[in-house]
């Protein structure tokens, strides 16, 4: 397909992040739509055989259709997205966390593959891959017009293999060629530590499969470190992209009482239409046992300081705008992606599928996430204090052409629609953050060098004093 492709949210080697996903809605057939364009199937068929005949060099017929579907989907919002049975395998084995690669989150910008972040412990972290970074070859072979597709299935590869990719950066006058060999990553989503006695820090990396039993098994770690119960939390899911959206109600549900409202979303069919709160049918799979029920009692109302910035996105926007508007925590830090649309995972009859936006996400309290974002009740930017946000620049939802306006707001909240409709949040998406909210190096989070962590635990010093 001829053009740049502005999705932020393709990952190389099926990275997770970004938008609600729901897969298993039935594929419907077209009700209640005007009748076909004659006319302008006509004029389709008719640049189809101009192509096939007239095109320098022959082009299979397979291709055009299926470039043809790409621009189709593109050109409606940057999330919306054709899946060949690849990509659609690939999405389907990522959400456990778990994949072959070179373990970088990836977009394109001007013709190149540019790094969106490299993930924690992986090929490419080891070898100094940053943030921000524009890939301009792979191996001997330039990126320059070609699909970020391509490009991701170029840099998949056998375990073990290498791959050579060459690198522009900010301040470097010659690229770097850097030698990467394939491995298999595994994720951690959720870290833990206890950073001073009484006082806990989560950090949730992306939202998948079991990050909900995770959480509940790192508050139990830090009681048992503390010896105590915690006086106060920092959950951090800054430069969290998303993933799984009932991993992020029983995220949500850890913090909030049985019940509560955690996200709602509304679309144009009844299917699209839902109302998700905190109970086991909403945050757990079929067979699976409640990890809620063994929470600590304490995680109910222990003081909470939320870190966001710019990179996070969906999932993690749909907990802290939750305990927000519950009013269980402080949102600290800079206003978030703005991701607030749901991508549904239409499967096809060849084993491809269609990835298609159909609602919008709202909080509790009725606000569009989408184009939007969570403003933090504190603003703390990485390196000053802040009451401010004018002057920003990062990549937001916002900034991304074509994208899903956060307007929309139905009038009044949905009915719950049947469990077999709910969505599980399966997804490709991820938004791109700039300089002002990249990922860090793993020894500067939650350390005295991170500023708005700091503040966060003076923060929660206060509340606890505050306590009865």
């Amino acid at each position: 397909m001829s053009g740049k492709l502005k999705s932020l949210g393709l990952v190389l080697v099926g990275v997770l992040a970004g938008g609600a996903v729901a897969l298993n809605y039935p594929a419907q057939a077209i009700r209640g739509q005007d009748p076909l364009p004659i006319e302008d199937l006509r004029a389709f068929t008719e640049i189809f055989g101009r192509i096939k005949n007239d095109y320098v060099e022959p082009v299979e017929d397979k291709k055009l259709i299926t470039e043809a579907i790409n621009g189709m989907l593109s050109g409606l919002d940057p999330h919306s997205a054709y899946l060949d049975a690849e990509a659609y395998k690939g999405m389907q084995i990522d959400t456990q966390g778990e994949f072959g690669g070179l373990g970088i989150e990836v977009g394109m910008e001007d013709g190149f593959i540019k790094v969106v972040s490299p993930i924690e412990d992986t090929p490419a972290y080891r070898v100094g891959i940053k943030s921000g970074d524009l890939i301009i070859k792979l191996d001997d072979t330039p990126v320059k017009g070609m699909s970020l597709n391509d490009a991701v299935k170029r840099m998949r590869g056998k375990v073990g293999s290498d791959i050579v990719l060459t690198v522009l950066r900010k301040g470097q006058s010659k690229p770097l060629v850097m030698t990467i060999t394939r491995a298999v990553i595994k994720i951690k989503s959720v870290k833990h530590k206890l950073p001073e006695p009484g006082f806990g820090y989560v950090r949730i990396t992306q939202f998948q499969e079991r990050t909900g039993e995770n959480l509940v098994a790192a508050l139990k770690d830090l009681e048992a470190q503390n010896k105590a119960p915690l006086k106060g939390l920092v959950l951090d899911l800054r430069n969290d992209p998303g993933g799984l959206l009932n991993a992020a109600v029983g995220v949500a549900g850890a913090f909030l009482k049985p019940k509560d409202l955690v996200v709602y979303t509304d679309g144009r069919t009844e299917d699209a239409k839902m109302r998700l709160v905190n109970a086991r049918e909403d945050y757990l799979r079929s067979g699976e046992s409640d990890y809620l029920k063994t929470l600590p009692a304490w995680a109910r109302t222990l003081p909470i300081v939320v870190l966001v910035n710019g990179g996070s996105a969906s999932a993690s926007e749909i907990v802290a705008g939750a305990l927000q508007d519950h009013k269980r925590a402080v949102i600290m830090g800079t206003q978030t992606f703005g991701k607030g649309s749901v991508q549904t995972v239409l499967p096809l009859n060849n084993g491809t599928a269609i990835k298609l936006t159909t609602s919008r996400y709202y909080t509790p309290n009725g606000r569009s996430i989408q184009a939007k974002g969570i403003e933090p009740d504190i603003v703390v930017e990485e390196g000053k204090i802040s009451s401010e946000t004018n002057g920003r620049s990062e990549v937001r939802e916002a900034d991304l052409e074509h994208h899903l306006a956060g307007e929309g707001k139905p009038a009044g909240k949905p009915a719950k629609p049947k469990a077999t409709d709910k969505p599980t949040d399966k997804s490709v998406d991820k938004p791109a953050p700039d300089e002002a909210s990249m990922a860090r190096p793993e020894d500067t989070m939650a350390s005295t060098k991170d500023l708005q962590f700091v503040q966060a635990i003076t923060l929660l010093k206060g509340l606890s004093l505050l306590r009865p």
